[in-house]
């Protein structure tokens, strides 16, 4: 799975061997160097991908994740350095779909990339479940669309394939390792990423969600999806 991929980067040689590797793969690549060049591109032509550092000159990519989410839900993949695991935390928050930790080996990066867009452009095994619903929740998997008391909800695609994934399963208790591994694709990875993403989706689909109906914590487990019974 192929697409428009924007590299932002304030690290001109990062930029460069990102971009090899990812037009390697068959990808259509631009860069930019800040987060105001970054919204710029976005705004004339958006593209499929955006792998975002967060630590840019002038607006920070925390700060570019969050106004893309303003208005987009197109898929983000964020490069972190090692120790800035806050950081990384307030970015999932924000929005963003996945994460490399810097130092990175650029393959590594090429394959999330690849995986991400696959996801966001509709695996075959997702689009051939068609609608999902529990209650006033529906879920189109073919057109991957989310609806709630018949208005829009905006998923990420993360957000998407995870609610996607507990609705295929409801009633089964799941680890976060076992969700790493069935919807991220990660065999080894930040559980933190998880908790994240299920504490957003709450945020989303649960009339309240400090006291979820739908996703429940099974505590010294993981989650389960009931549904509203």
């Amino acid at each position: 799975m192929t697409g428009r991929v924007l590299v932002v980067d304030d690290d001109e040689t990062v930029r460069d061997v990102v971009r090899r590797y990812l037009e390697r793969d068959g990808h259509e690549v631009v860069v930019a160097g800040d987060g105001e060049s970054a919204l710029q591109l976005v705004a004339k032509q958006l593209p499929d991908l955006i792998v975002l550092d967060l630590m840019l000159p002038g607006i920070d990519g925390l700060e570019v994740c969050r106004r893309l989410r303003q208005r987009h839900s197109v898929p983000i993949v964020m490069l972190t350095a090692l120790g800035e695991e806050e950081d990384r935390v307030v970015g999932l928050q924000l929005g963003a779909d996945d994460y490399v930790t810097k130092p990175f080996s650029p393959r590594e990066l090429a394959l999330r990339v690849g995986s991400v867009l696959r996801r966001a452009k509709g695996a075959p095994a997702a689009s051939s479940m068609g609608e999902l619903a529990d209650g006033a929740l529906r879920l189109d998997t073919v057109a991957r669309s989310a609806t709630l008391n018949g208005a829009p909800l905006a998923l990420t695609t993360r957000e998407f394939d995870l609610l996607v994934f507990f609705m295929v399963n409801p009633g089964q208790a799941f680890s976060r390792p076992q969700l790493l591994e069935r919807v991220w694709g990660w065999d080894f990875g930040d559980q933190s990423t998880v908790t994240v993403h299920v504490r957003r989706l709450r945020e989303k689909i649960e009339e309240d969600p400090a006291n979820p109906k739908r996703i429940v914590t099974v505590w010294g487990v993981g989650y389960r999806f009931d549904g509203m019974r």
